[in-house]
């Protein structure tokens, strides 16, 4: 028999691109040596082919030992029960949090949601330096818009990481739920959610208006504060912001902003939400691998 020569692996290590120290740090607590060497061997595989498939991460990947045996291992890696995202990557992003903000400083949140083919995910992303960092995530167990239970069990997992700080949540009309809003305002965290504009309020003069009745028009802004929404929850104690931004150049957007908080001004309100859209710059960022995933199903 043949004996195997190892050496290659061992002798080369010292090329390996190392993690950064937070993380490099963190996953010596968590994972052996000799996983956190396979992890940093799958990561630069990762960077230098930009290709998720199985198959391709096998052949790629720097270990003496067959192909068949490179792929099984692969697969058995992955399939540690400490790769999760609570154990794995809650503590990196806890001592992240540490090192850039200050005790009770403002953190804005953003749940959305996307869908590649047959998959549905939903994420929890922090807004930082203009870009979106993922927190958590799920798949849903179907297509479709996710719902109130789905909504606030996803947020149960996160926003004990947030506690020593301000937590503003930013949701788009799929999150426009007053039970969530609601929810939200019991776990005693900040909210902009955009309703609809087939929503109906009712403020001071106890009279219930469509959104689209209060008259919002292209450089109009209003605030309505201690108001009633739907009329069929009847929640109360919510403000409403609504902004249309004006006529640029005989150009402006299709319709305008109502935002279901509970922030005590306008502009507050209107400033918050607009981070919202830093997500698109993280899903723009992460549109190569997100399509490559679509295409090979190779984490099973």
């Amino acid at each position: 028999m043949v004996k195997k020569d190892r050496s290659l692996i061992v002798n080369k290590t010292y090329l390996l691109k190392m993690l950064p120290s937070l993380y490099q740090i963190n996953l010596e607590n968590q994972l052996s040596e000799s996983e956190l060497l396979f992890l940093n061997l799958l990561i630069n595989v990762l960077q230098d082919i930009k290709e998720v498939s199985l198959e391709k991460i096998a052949n790629a990947l720097p270990v003496p030992i067959l192909f068949e045996s490179r792929r099984k291992k692969i697969q058995r890696f992955l399939s540690l029960p400490i790769l999760n995202i609570q154990r794995i990557w809650f503590p990196i992003i806890e001592n992240w949090l540490t090192q850039n903000f200050s005790e009770n400083q403002r953190i804005y949140l953003v749940i959305d949601r996307t869908k590649w083919q047959r998959k549905n995910l939903m994420m929890i992303s922090l807004i930082y330096d203009k870009r979106a960092i993922p927190i958590y995530w799920e798949f849903l167990p179907r297509m479709g818009n996710s719902n109130f239970e789905e909504q606030s069990k996803i947020f149960s997992q996160v926003l004990g990481l947030f506690n020593k700080y301000q937590t503003v949540i930013l949701g788009d009309r799929e999150f426009c739920s007053v039970k969530l809003a609601n929810w939200l305002r019991e776990q005693e965290v900040q909210f902009c959610l955009r309703l609809k504009k087939n929503e109906f309020i009712q403020n001071e003069d106890e009279i219930w208006h469509s959104l689209d009745s209060l008259g919002l028009e292209p450089g109009v802004s209003l605030f309505l504060q201690n108001i009633k929404v739907t009329k069929t929850q009847k929640f109360t104690g919510f403000n409403l912001a609504a902004k249309w931004q004006r006529s640029l150049k005989g150009w402006s957007t299709e319709e305008g902003w109502f935002i279901l908080t509970n922030f005590a001004d306008l502009t507050s309100a209107i400033n918050a939400y607009k981070k919202r859209f830093d997500i698109e710059e993280m899903l723009r960022d992460f549109t190569h691998w997100w399509l490559q995933i679509r295409r090979y199903e190779c984490f099973r």
